[in-house]
């Protein structure tokens, strides 16, 4: 069996090779990386089944902030039942390195199809949407904060059901922009959440469900336009806008959007956590109402 490498260079030896020991799981292949770690298909020895894993940064790990309020989360994330959200089997460590077990779902994440696609259809990014905010909206009730909401973190499975043709899933709770010990300023990959970040959390107040709710509401705003609230160059400008600036009306930004629709994203990407929506799903209804009449579109 392949041992843990020493993981003392300047990238922490990651990612880990094919085929390297993790616990009771055995790595296949790297299926993506992130600000938190990298992502791994991988097999579970004990129950003969593919899982995805993965496995922290080291620096994350040596966190015991951290350590102890990704147990704290994943425990509770484990215990909620909801069809939106990836299943976690699993969170522990073994030879130092901190890992996640989760259901593997063979599927596109938004990410990957705003970047071939550009912008999906606003019937079909409101479904999603309505998904993923009745995940956040469980999670809530909870008390578990998702806190990096991206497209990156939304699986979109398609479907041949013409009235549902897509279901997505939710993933990586408890291991979002809380987990950066340093600071916000993000390079290559990285860089991409900071398109969701809200403004409490650049300025270091505590995230509760407004923080994850404006992340949602930048996801959809990206999804219905196909940029981004602030298309801006650099990580300064990026956050000085999510925190000072208004965003542009999507309006402006889609033809396919009336103007009413605007006042619902205005409210749900507010400054002031206090001046958003009460709930994911309040923001979704109130978009779909705007957008598609006083019955809405299908979520």
């Amino acid at each position: 069996m392949e041992r843990i490498p020493d993981r003392s260079g300047p990238h922490d030896g990651l990612p880990f090779p094919p085929g390297l020991h993790i616990a009771d799981y055995e790595l296949e292949s790297e299926i993506g990386r992130g600000r938190t770690g990298v992502v791994y298909r991988a097999k579970d020895l004990r129950l003969d089944r593919t899982l995805v894993l993965k496995v922290l940064r080291p620096g994350l790990g040596r966190n015991e902030t951290f350590r102890r309020r990704l147990a704290h989360d994943h425990r509770i994330t484990a215990a909620i039942d909801h069809p939106h959200i990836v299943p976690i089997f699993e969170a522990g460590e073994a030879d130092g390195s901190v890992y996640i077990a989760m259901r593997y779902i063979a599927a596109p994440n938004l990410r990957e199809l705003l970047d071939r696609y550009g912008a999906i259809p606003v019937a079909g990014a409101l479904r999603i949407a309505g998904q993923v905010a009745s995940a956040l909206d469980s999670a809530h009730e909870h008390g578990v904060v998702h806190g990096d909401v991206s497209p990156g973190n939304i699986l979109v499975v398609s479907s041949a059901d013409e009235e549902r043709p897509q279901y997505a899933y939710l993933t990586d709770f408890g291991i979002g922009i809380r987990a950066l010990t340093e600071n916000f300023t993000c390079t290559g990959p990285y860089a991409d959440t900071l398109h969701y970040v809200a403004p409490e959390q650049i300025s270091g107040q505590p995230e509760n469900r407004a923080t994850d709710l404006y992340a949602l509401a930048c996801v959809v705003y990206e999804a219905i336009a196909g940029d981004p609230v602030f298309p801006r160059a650099g990580d300064t400008a990026l956050m000085a806008a999510h925190e000072h600036d208004e965003p542009p009306p999507l309006s402006q930004r889609s033809p396919w959007i009336p103007p009413q629709a605007d006042d619902v994203m205005r409210t749900a990407l507010a400054k002031t956590p206090d001046d958003r929506y009460d709930s994911c799903g309040e923001f979704v209804e109130r978009l779909g109402a705007a957008v598609g009449g006083p019955e809405g579109l299908p979520i």
